[in-house]
């Protein structure tokens, strides 16, 4: 395997395995809330999902990201990459905040800012190197539409004929004679 192609299936599996990542640490408990007061409520599990309600869906625009990565080229690779780096960003940033501010479970909030960053890298990879790794081959592209030619028929098939006048008869023309 060449240098470019290990690039860009390195990279590849790097986007994907960051959005799991996040989409992982996003479904797991960060925090649980307990209800003070005079009846003690019991306590309220919120996930990832539910402290950042935005990471989830950025989580799937990654996963989504390293799929596209395979099948675009030239400067749509470029603009991806630029996707997948705005992509990650608030991942790593909204895990580390989560994190930082230390309530609740801080090992899933790290974890989701650990694949917000491995999105991000695999977008900036994408944009300086993507021009050089390969794109799909051309069986994989549309072919060119070739103009229709418009037959047109003189009329009805003997075999038509015989069958709307088998069915006047009132025969079956579908059933084979034996």
């Amino acid at each position: 395997m060449n240098r470019a192609r290990r690039g860009l299936v390195f990279t590849v599996a790097q986007c994907a395995v960051g959005a799991l990542l996040a989409l992982l640490a996003t479904s797991r408990v960060w925090r649980v809330v307990v209800g003070a007061g005079p009846v003690p409520l019991p306590g309220q599990k919120l996930t990832g999902g539910a402290v950042l309600p935005w990471a989830p869906p950025v989580a799937l625009v990654g996963l989504a990201g390293a799929g596209a990565l395979l099948a675009v080229r030239d400067r749509v690779r470029a603009l991806l990459g630029v996707l997948l780096m705005l992509a990650g960003l608030p991942l790593a940033i909204g895990g580390v905040y989560i994190a930082a501010a230390g309530r609740g479970h801080v090992e899933w909030s790290l974890l989701c800012a650990l694949g917000g960053v491995l999105v991000g890298h695999a977008g900036l990879r994408g944009l300086l190197r993507g021009a050089s790794w390969p794109a799909l081959g051309s069986r994989y592209e549309r072919p060119a539409a070739e103009p229709a030619e418009y037959v047109e028929r003189g009329g009805p098939s003997r075999s038509d004929v015989a069958m709307w006048d088998a069915l006047d008869r009132g025969e079956d023309p579908t059933r084979r004679s034996e």
